[in-house]
């Protein structure tokens, strides 16, 4: 039995998702229990099931808080954080302003991202991670991560706006993250990048990076513009070189 089964039979007498109506402060309560490691499982699991079955904004805000650590046994961790998850996608639509929030100040999109998935159709989903995208610049974060895990998302579902939206990042201040910006440019299979690519190579001071981006134009044989060549060729790693205008090993 799983950690969770024993509060099944209570959903089918209340019913999931029903939006039932309980007072601010008791959400505030159950809030408060799920937003640490410290309260009681059996208290804070209870609460995450309870406000499952609220299915509001409210409550998938409360429910939220359940991404935001970690606890051992990894098991609980993982049971915890997807029924946090059931309980928000209760919530149906009101819960996507919420999670849009979230994602604003996440120090992991991990989990709010898994949970919008189910929220909203394809081309839906490719728009609200691109919206969330939108929040972010290139300039230096403490916490990178959320970036990482965003641009890699995204490397699954090629299109324009998704190259449009990724190309600046292969400048941004993390190294990670612009390694991450370049794979998902190059999965996107538009030539159109290569000026870009050729731009970022020239700055690039990582050699991971300058090898991912050199590999990435040998492998799809695009042709580097003339006016781009000689800057292309200075900034090559070794083992790479620039022949009738692509990209050779040499």
């Amino acid at each position: 039995m799983g950690l969770f089964d024993f509060f099944s039979k209570g959903k089918a007498s209340k019913g999931e998702g029903g939006g039932k109506k309980v007072s601010e402060r008791e959400i505030a309560r159950m809030a408060k229990l799920v937003s640490t490691k410290m309260s009681q499982n059996y208290d804070r699991q209870e609460a995450i099931e309870e406000l499952g079955r609220i299915g509001t904004a409210d409550s998938s805000r409360a429910l939220l808080k359940r991404f935001d650590w970690t606890m051992e046994p990894s098991i609980t961790d993982q049971e915890e954080k997807e029924a946090a998850s059931r309980g928000i996608r209760s919530a149906g639509s009101d819960a996507i302003g919420p999670i849009r929030e979230y994602c604003k100040k996440a120090e992991s999109l991990t989990w709010p991202l898994k949970t919008l998935r189910d929220l909203v159709p394809d081309q839906g989903y490719v728009e609200e991670l691109l919206g969330v995208l939108d929040l972010f610049d290139t300039e230096y974060v403490r916490n990178a991560e959320p970036k990482v895990q965003l641009i890699n998302l995204l490397e699954e579902y090629p299109s324009e706006d998704v190259r449009i939206a990724v190309e600046p990042f292969m400048t941004d201040a993390s190294e990670p993250v612009r390694f991450a910006a370049v794979t998902t440019v190059f999965a996107m299979n538009d030539e159109t990048s290569v000026p870009a690519l050729v731009s970022a190579l020239a700055e690039e001071e990582s050699l991971r990076v300058r090898n991912r981006i050199a590999q990435g134009l040998l492998d799809r044989d695009w042709e580097v513009p003339e006016n781009l060549r000689e800057a292309c060729t200075e900034a090559l790693p070794d083992g790479y070189a620039l022949s009738g205008g692509k990209v050779r090993r040499g």
